[in-house]
């Protein structure tokens, strides 16, 4: 299933995409899409739907986050080899954890905001696990089984704040609008392997991410099962796994993200997200 909440920011309703790429309305049997929704038991409940049967959405609503009550934002730095070495940084012996604030948060094709004093603002096309059932020390072979799906992200990162600031990523990473997630939750049974995804991001038009998640250092089950062993995995918590080569910080010279500047990215089978770049403000 490809699950949806679509509305305006803070009034979103549920919804999911049906076989012919059309907007379903799913107000009527749940009220949500959140933690309390993605185990394999609720998950099946509303596979058993038939589509066909759903109201139709009309017009070209906005998508929001495809959850709500996200409690982590967990990211995984430099898991692609070509991305540690753009960014001059030896391949990691281990999973770099650190976290992205839930408050960066919204919708797939919402405007990305420039923070205030932001001279080095870079984006990330990657690929959002979101966690259906607990996990706690859990191994490599039961990790994907914890997964309630898949979907877009864009780890949108100020580089300045992350790199030249004192230390802790997580400063140059949770800025407001930081975090556009969606279209869709893709439920893990649509994507049988998650390390063979194509994935690419735009930047005005000009194609500057293109990879794979099978060239990831660390696969999804390993990162599931690394993290579990520092903190509980919850419903609803997300995992967002790195990025491949080509942005901005590792070009030559380096390009940062202005005013006006308009991204486009996706991920096979994940749909696709299109933002545009905005000024600060309040």
């Amino acid at each position: 299933m490809k699950l949806v909440r679509y509305g305006q920011p803070g009034k979103e309703k549920p919804g999911l995409i049906d076989a012919d790429g059309k907007l379903r309305s799913l107000a009527a049997v749940i009220t949500d899409i959140g933690p309390n929704q993605l185990s394999d038991a609720a998950l099946a409940k509303l596979s058993r739907l038939k589509a066909e049967k759903l109201p139709l959405v009309k017009g070209p609503p906005r998508y929001g986050s495809p959850l709500t009550g996200i409690r982590k934002f967990i990211a995984i730095g430099l898991n692609y080899a070509d991305h540690a070495a753009e960014s001059g940084l030896p391949i990691p012996a281990e999973p770099i954890v650190f976290m992205k604030a839930t408050s960066c948060i919204q919708g797939p094709n919402d405007p990305i905001m420039l923070p205030k004093g932001s001279v080095k603002t870079d984006w990330e096309v990657e690929l959002g696990v979101v966690i259906g059932t607990r996990a706690r020390y859990v191994s490599q072979k039961e990790a994907l089984n914890h997964v309630a799906g898949y979907c877009a992200v864009n780890d949108v990162s100020e580089r300045e704040f992350q790199i030249e600031r004192g230390g802790t990523w997580d400063k140059g990473k949770g800025c407001d609008t930081f975090g556009p997630l969606g279209p869709w939750l893709v439920t893990r049974d649509e994507v049988p392997n998650p390390q063979k995804l194509a994935m690419w991001l735009e930047v005005n038009g000009r194609r500057v991410q293109s990879g794979s998640t099978k060239t990831m250092i660390f696969s999804v089950a390993k990162i599931i099962s690394y993290v579990s062993q520092f903190m509980t995995l919850e419903p609803g918590d997300v995992i967002t796994t790195g990025t491949p080569p080509g942005v901005g910080m590792g070009m030559k010279p380096p390009l940062f993200l202005k005013k006006g500047d308009q991204m486009a990215l996706g991920i096979d089978g994940l749909g696709e997200q299109r933002q545009t770049v905005v000024p600060f403000k309040l």
